[in-house]
């Protein structure tokens, strides 16, 4: 598979699939809270993608795994690192839960997460969390025309292990688009200087997993048996994530999945660099 770069009318497609994938995260927001289920949240979120009038690209995408996802989106907590299914265990206060969105509006694809703090929590989480919303602004500043995609991979490393975290190596972002998973892959490692150079037209996430312990993943076989999709830290560490879709343009970036209610932005940050 080839990588696409998307003409005028692309873009603007995508500008309106990538708002409302982030509009079903500002939505959930207030919601999310203790005593709450994984459930719930996959619930509220597929009523309110038929109220925007999209779909969900989850529910029974494989992929690469051979079950078919059962639900309207991921919820990852605490120590599951992504692609967690939504179950009936309430969250508790202290938990951090990453949510992962991708909807479906006219053929186009929009794909964001956010991690969410369940009432307080522990000084250690909160870091975590912070920190890798700031690694995956460091490699979203890298984007431009020239620039290659070990640069965004090298930022967002430097970074979170120059913080004492580890990165995830197993998963990657991806071009997104017409489909949701297209070339390139989107390491959150790497040199400078390698790998693709980035042209206009293109877009992909950027979604960095940074572990609070070592980087070292594997398949959740709780009682025996793996469900196929949810992946955990294998020190049992806490695992926090962050996603948005980007567009190289002309002469920089535009992050597409912002929206009224998407998190402030880090203080060397602005939103777009066109």
């Amino acid at each position: 598979m080839s990588i696409s770069y998307n003409d005028a009318a692309g873009i603007a497609a995508m500008r309106v699939a990538c708002r409302l994938a982030s509009e079903v995260l500002d939505h959930l927001t207030p919601l999310i809270k203790p005593g709450v289920t994984t459930n719930d949240i996959d619930r509220w979120a597929a009523e309110y993608m038929v109220k925007q009038g999209t779909t969900s690209a989850t529910v029974g995408y494989m992929g690469a795994s051979s079950t078919p996802y059962p639900k309207s989106l991921c919820t990852s907590v605490n120590h599951v690192v992504c692609h967690g299914i939504p179950n009936d265990k309430p969250l508790k206060k202290g938990d951090i839960v990453n949510v992962d969105v991708t909807v479906i509006k006219d053929g186009w694809f929009g794909d964001n997460s956010r991690m969410f703090i369940v009432g307080d929590a522990s000084i250690a989480a909160k870091r975590l969390c912070s920190i890798t919303f700031e690694a995956m602004w460091h490699g979203i500043l890298q984007v431009k025309p020239g620039a290659h995609l070990g640069d965004v991979g090298h930022a967002i490393q430097k970074f979170a292990e120059g913080n004492g975290y580890s990165v995830v190596r197993e998963f990657c972002g991806h071009g997104v688009g017409r489909r949701f998973h297209e070339e390139p892959q989107v390491l959150h490692y790497g040199r400078p200087g390698t790998m693709e150079e980035l042209k206009p037209g293109m877009i992909f996430t950027i979604e960095p997993m940074i572990n609070a312990g070592k980087r070292d993943i594997k398949e959740d076989a709780k009682g025996g048996q793996y469900d196929g999709w949810t992946i955990v830290t294998r020190d049992h560490s806490l695992s926090a994530q962050w996603e948005h879709s980007v567009l190289v343009t002309e002469t920089g970036y535009e992050v597409l999945t912002l929206s009224a209610g998407s998190p402030p932005l880090p203080s060397f940050v602005k939103a777009t660099a066109t």
